[in-house]
C-alpha cells in the first residue's frame, strides 16, 4: 500500500520517498514508492504530473492499493527519489473540483436533481443534471454561489461510521459500502468523494457558469473557477478591445456598434438582393428557349446560385445550369430543369467532378472541388452549351 500523502496535507507538492518498484510499460516506466504526494486518477479529478528525481511523472493511477507513476525514465529501487507535484496544475483541479460540489449542492438543495455525470477538461468543467435549469435560474445559481464562496467556508473531510453514514444526506452516484470518505461544505453540500478539495471556499475565488442546455434528460451545464475565470475574462476583454478598434467605438459602446452595423448591413443586402433580382431577371430573358445552358458568375451566395438557376430554368425550356467560383478552387451550384430528373445527372457530376449536394428529382444543389475547364468539358459532352455572361 502507498501512503497517500495528498490527504495528509492536500498543500504538500514536495516530498521524499523510497523506490519500491520500476518496470517498463506501454506508458513510460512504471514507478511504485513508499509514500507519494502524487494524487492519481479518481472521483473525475484529473491525475497530478510533476518530476520523480530526473523523470517527468506523466500520469498516475491507482491499482490494488497501489498508486503506479508513469514516468519518463527509469529509477533505481531501493534509492530515496525526490518529488515535487505541478502546483498549478494540482491547485487549478481543486478549484474546479471545489466548485462542481458547490454548484451540484446548490442545485439538488434547490431543485432535487441529481449530478449524474461531469467532466474536468483543462479547459471546463461539464456537469449533467437530470432535470431541466433554464438560462436565467443558471444565472442566479452563479450569484448564490458565488455569495457562498466569498463567506470562505471550511470545507470538512471526514470518514463517518456506517451508523453515521446511513444518518447523513449524501449526494453519491451509488450505493457506497466499507469506509466512505465525505466532503462538506456546510450550509452547501455533502458529497461522497476520494477527490481533493480547497480548505476553504474562498480559494475558489470565483465561479462562472458559461452555459446550461438540454442533454438527454436533463442538461448538460459548462463552468469554470479560479484563475480560468480570470483567463477567460481577460479574453472577453482582448477580443472586445480589437472589435472596439475595428469599430471605431468605444470598448462599452461595442454592442450597439454592432446592432448599427447589422442594421445597415441588413439594408445592403436588400439593395444587392434588388439589383440581382434586376440582373438575373434579364440573364433569364437572354436565355430563354435556349435550350440546356450553362452559367458561370463569380461572387455568388448560395441563395444567390439558387435564385439565378430558378429564373434560368423558368426561361431555357432545358436544363439550367450556374456555377459560382468561391475562391478556394471550389464552386457553389445549382442545376434545375422544370418537370425535369436530374438525379442520375447529379450523381454523375459530384462523382467526376468532387461533389457533394442534392435536392429534388428536379432540382439540385451544392458544391464542387473542380476548375471551370473541367466543368464545361463535362457539359460539353452532355450536349449542354455554355452561354457566356
Amino acid at each position: 500500500m502507498t501512503e497517500k500523502l495528498f490527504y495528509r496535507d492536500v498543500y504538500q507538492n514536495e516530498f521524499q520517498a523510497n523506490v519500491l518498484e520500476c518496470k517498463p510499460g506501454k506508458k513510460g516506466y512504471e514507478v511504485v514508492l513508499d509514500q507519494t504526494a502524487f494524487y492519481p486518477e479518481g472521483g473525475g479529478q484529473p491525475w497530478d504530473t510533476g518530476r520523480l528525481g530526473e523523470g517527468q511523472v506523466n500520469e498516475v493511477h491507482e491499482k490494488d492499493g497501489k498508486i503506479i507513476h508513469y514516468v519518463d525514465r527509469p529509477l533505481e529501487v531501493g534509492t530515496k527519489v525526490c518529488g515535487i507535484v505541478d502546483w498549478d496544475r494540482r491547485f487549478d483541479f481543486m478549484q474546479q473540483h471545489s466548485g462542481e460540489h458547490i454548484i451540484s449542492g446548490l442545485i439538488h438543495k434547490k431543485f432535487g436533481y441529481d449530478n449524474v455525470g461531469f467532466h474536468m477538461g483543462s479547459d471546463l468543467v461539464t456537469i449533467d443534471f437530470n432535470g431541466l435549469i433554464t438560462t436565467k435560474q443558471m444565472l442566479e445559481l452563479e450569484q448564490q454561489a458565488n455569495a457562498y464562496i466569498w463567506k470562505n467556508r471550511c470545507c470538512e473531510i471526514s470518514f463517518p461510521s456506517p451508523e453515521q453514514l446511513k444518518q447523513l444526506p449524501y449526494r453519491s452516484k451509488k450505493e457506497l459500502t466499507g469506509e466512505v470518505r465525505i466532503v462538506t461544505f456546510p450550509d452547501g453540500d455533502i458529497c461522497a468523494c476520494c477527490g481533493l478539495h480547497v480548505s476553504h471556499c474562498g480559494e475558489i475565488g470565483m465561479i462562472k457558469l458559461l452555459s446550461v442546455q438540454k442533454f438527454r434528460q436533463g442538461v448538460r451545464m459548462e463552468m469554470i473557477c479560479g484563475k480560468r475565470v480570470l483567463n477567460y475574462m481577460n479574453m472577453l476583454q482582448m477580443q472586445n478591445e480589437q472589435i472596439s478598434v475595428m469599430l471605431s467605438a468605444k470598448p462599452q459602446k461595442v454592442a450597439d456598434a454592432v446592432k448599427r452595423l447589422s442594421e445597415e448591413n441588413f439594408q445592403l443586402k436588400g439593395q444587392v438582393m434588388k439589383m440581382e433580382e434586376r440582373e438575373f431577371k434579364a440573364i433569364a430573358q437572354r436565355v430563354k428557349n435556349k435550350g440546356n445552358v450553362l452559367l458561370f458568375k463569380e461572387g455568388l451566395s448560395s441563395d444567390s446560385v439558387r435564385r439565378l438557376a430558378v429564373a434560368g430554368m423558368e426561361c431555357c425550356d432545358g436544363v439550367c445550369a450556374v456555377f459560382s467560383p468561391v475562391g478556394d478552387g471550389s464552386m457553389r451550384y445549382a442545376i434545375g430543369q422544370i418537370d425535369g430528373d436530374l438525379r442520375q445527372f447529379i450523381k454523375d457530376m459530384n462523382g467526376e467532378l468532387n461533389g457533394r449536394g442534392g435536392g429534388k428529382p428536379f432540382f439540385a444543389q451544392g458544391s464542387i472541388m473542380a476548375k471551370e475547364d473541367q466543368v464545361k468539358e463535362f457539359f460539353s459532352a452532355r450536349n449542354i452549351k455554355e452561354l457566356m455572361e
